[in-house]
């Protein structure tokens, strides 16, 4: 049995449109879970269900093993921050993290201690006393969060918390906020569509498309191993290249624009080829030899992102910085080794 938060064969519909269709995933007590996906693949959907806002068609939301159905919003203990931070603007900050406290009628010596432990954790101690409205919004982020973890949810969701701020902001606070989370073995349901928020700060990564889950796992074996075309395109991979099945000297390869490349078992036909971005050199030891043409080369501080033209398909590398590249027009030979750099997708 699951200690935390359990999601079991959830439906939903809307008329004619279903939003959500079998849905399932476990959330063990003090990780957090990102949830990503685009624009209508039912991440807010889900998060309503979860919070108790909307019922399931069908399928069960689960808390350490006993279902959630019939159970209110307030009375499942669980927190929302939502993208706009909902801050009472005419409240100063002491007043906005104590609401649920003051609330729940706690003595006053205990919210006084638990709004300064809150205050101090999100990095802004003294700030009882100001009007939120001064604030900075990742001054405001922050306020909210506090606000948040102040009753000490079993569960915290978060959706969009960063959206509304500067990219800048956005990286910085969501390293401070996965710290805090960590450091508080705070349980947490993290949506957003920002896949570098989502892995700087989840210990697991679930991906929605379309209501259904298109891959669980760790950001770091959803980096490297995305399971379908859908995941690899929304994680930003743009090197596919489609390619056809053949038989050549005994084993299988796919032709394709770029050549022959080699291929593992497989039944299909027609397969895509990923060509990962961040597994080519210029030192010649690969297994696998691209000849191209530089088309573009952007410095990006630690790497130098690179677009190269091979046999009319334009592939985009990432590259060290400190390596010298070949200028625009020029010819460049790509270095891969097949079982790192080339991943195969069947059709």
């Amino acid at each position: 049995m699951n200690d935390g938060l359990s999601v079991r064969d959830v439906y939903k519909s809307f008329g004619k449109k279903q939003a959500l269709a079998g849905v399932s995933f476990d959330l063990p007590e003090g990780q957090v879970m990102a949830m990503l996906g685009p624009s209508g693949s039912g991440k807010s959907t889900l998060l309503g269900i979860i919070a108790g806002l909307d019922s399931p068609d069908q399928g069960e939301v689960l808390w350490k093993g006993e279902s959630l159905r019939g159970v209110p919003p307030h009375r499942r203990g669980f927190g929302l921050m939502f993208q706009d931070f909902a801050l009472f603007p005419h409240r100063n900050v002491f007043d906005n993290v104590a609401f649920a406290l003051q609330m729940a009628s706690r003595p006053k010596a205990e919210i006084e201690r638990r709004v300064a432990e809150m205050l101090e954790l999100v990095g802004l101690p003294g700030f009882e006393q100001r009007d939120v409205n001064t604030l900075s919004g990742g001054e405001q982020q922050r306020v909210a969060l506090a606000r948040s973890l102040a009753p000490n949810p079993r569960l915290l969701m978060l959706d969009e918390p960063l959206g509304a701020l500067d990219r800048n902001l956005r990286e910085r606070l969501a390293l401070d906020l996965g710290h805090i989370l960590h450091e508080m073995h705070q349980t947490a349901l993290y949506v957003t569509h920002d896949q570098e928020e989502a892995f700087t700060l989840a210990d697991q990564v679930v991906i929605l498309n379309e209501g259904r889950i298109e891959q669980t796992g760790a950001p770091q074996e959803i980096y490297l191993r995305p399971r379908s075309l859908f995941v690899a395109r929304f994680l930003g991979m743009s090197n596919l290249v489609s390619g056809e099945v053949i038989q050549r000297d005994g084993r299988l390869v796919a032709a394709t624009a770029l050549g022959e490349l080699p291929l593992p078992p497989t039944s299909s036909r027609q397969v895509t080829v990923l060509v990962r971005p961040d597994r080519a050199s210029l030192d010649g030891q690969g297994d696998l030899q691209l000849d191209g043409e530089v088309i573009e080369k952007q410095f990006r501080g630690s790497l130098s992102r690179t677009r190269v033209r091979v046999g009319g398909v334009e592939l985009l590398f990432d590259f060290p910085s400190h390596i010298p590249l070949p200028a625009p027009g020029q010819r460049v030979q790509i270095s891969l080794n097949t079982d790192e750099a080339l991943q195969v997708f069947e059709k």
